[in-house]
């Protein structure tokens, strides 16, 4: 007898029939001897419905009531998915965020887990039920309704799986498994059979949306291995783990593609230590994430520096900018545009030289321009603009050998 945790995602649950077939799927591990516990997204596009109709009301809605509202959609969810394991003669009971002792900060929409029990969750198993819990969200330490960030889901199975001990953790989405590159961008991407964390982290930050980046930082810090795999078939999906040295024989695992970004521009500012530190400061207290940054030499007094952060956070990073340049009796912005990050990620990088001369020969040999570059231990990115995006991405793939037998 094995306990597993799943988690069913927006698509995988769209419709009655598709929660029908989750519960099929469920029994027919429960029949088989397992325990089961059960994570749901809100079905497909009810999350972005729910918003819609708050900004039909107010463009900028309050950040509790958005909570408050858009918990609902898990929560029509489990409630489906228990009378559907009902209908098939299945012991049930769900349970929300908050009933399954998931504990978060004050940080609403976009909540972090400080501590998770578990509920009752662990009685109900032993009680030979199926726990349905509704993903994405929690309660703060005064009892309101938090939500975990867009993909929040997959942090509530992997924080549930550590919690209750899970013998599995299984992440079904409506694709086969995590790939070389998004096939719908690379063609020839190809499924990758097991992959390290750290290097999911990477292709998740760098716009890889097969998971939520918050959730791989749990798995790896507690150690929870996991496998993504497709709620339409039987197929064996990609093994989420930790590290081995095997893994160090491919030099670039992935090809990540982020077409949701921003480059803004900060140019006559005084020239003097800390400035950079007091630009990037305002932005964190603005809740504005800043991915890449590069800073020209100054001169005659003064400098500028450019960095990328998610469209979303364009008009506010913008506005917090502006807002500083009073207060520092200088600086101006230039006209912000959109680009894209594109990433190669390997744990091979490590121990493998040549692979930034590949990538930017590839470029250079495809009239790609590079505007900005960034690099870690394991990952090298550089933003291009939109246009170039595709074809960048399937040069690149291809000369790392990625491409599919």
């Amino acid at each position: 007898m094995a306990l597993i945790v799943q988690k069913y995602g927006g698509t995988s649950v769209g419709d009655t029939d598709r929660i029908l077939n989750v519960a099929k799927k469920v029994k027919a591990l429960y029949d088989k001897g397992n325990q089961l516990v059960v994570v749901v997204s809100a079905r497909g596009g009810v999350t972005n419905e729910l918003v819609a109709r708050a900004k039909t009301l107010n463009a900028e809605p309050d950040q509790r009531e958005m909570d408050m509202l858009l918990a609902v959609g898990e929560q029509e969810t489990i409630a489906l998915t228990a009378i559907a394991l009902h209908s098939l003669g299945m012991p049930a009971v769900s349970r929300t965020g908050g009933q399954a002792g998931i504990l978060t900060d004050p940080a609403h929409t976009k909540a972090r887990i400080m501590d998770i029990s578990g509920g009752d969750i662990a009685a109900q198993v032993k009680a030979g039920k199926v726990v349905i819990v509704a993903g994405f969200q929690g309660v703060n330490a005064h009892g309101e309704v938090t939500t975990l960030g867009r993909g929040g889901s997959d942090l509530t199975a992997i924080a549930l799986a550590y919690a209750v001990k899970a013998d599995e953790c299984q992440i079904f989405t409506d694709v086969d498994g995590i790939y070389s590159a998004d096939p719908r961008i690379v063609p020839a991407a190809r499924k990758i059979n097991e992959i390290s964390y750290e290097e999911l982290l990477e292709m998740a930050a760098s716009g890889s949306k097969v998971m939520q980046p918050r959730s791989v930082e749990f798995a790896q810090k507690f150690n929870v291995q996991f496998e993504v795999r497709s709620s339409f078939n039987d197929n064996p999906g990609t093994l989420v783990k930790a590290e081995a040295p095997s893994m160090e024989d491919i030099v670039v695992s992935g090809v990540a593609v982020d077409k949701n970004q921003t480059k803004i521009t900060v140019s006559e500012l005084p020239d003097k230590p800390g400035m950079a530190a007091q630009i990037f400061e305002r932005l964190a207290q603005s809740g504005v994430i800043v991915d890449m940054i590069i800073q020209n030499v100054g001169r005659g007094g003064k400098a500028n520096l450019s960095f990328t952060v998610n469209r979303d956070d364009r008009k506010k990073a913008e506005g917090t900018m502006n807002a500083l340049f009073k207060e520092l009796g200088g600086g101006k912005l230039d006209p912000s545009y959109d680009v894209v990050k594109l990433s190669v990620v390997g744990v091979g990088m490590r121990s493998h030289s040549g692979v930034a001369a590949k990538f930017f020969s590839t470029l250079a040999s495809n009239a790609v321009n590079i505007l900005m570059i960034s690099t870690s231990e394991i990952k090298i990115a550089v933003a291009i603009t939109p246009e170039d995006a595709d074809k960048a991405a399937n040069a690149v793939h291809a000369a790392f050998g990625l491409n599919a037998k």
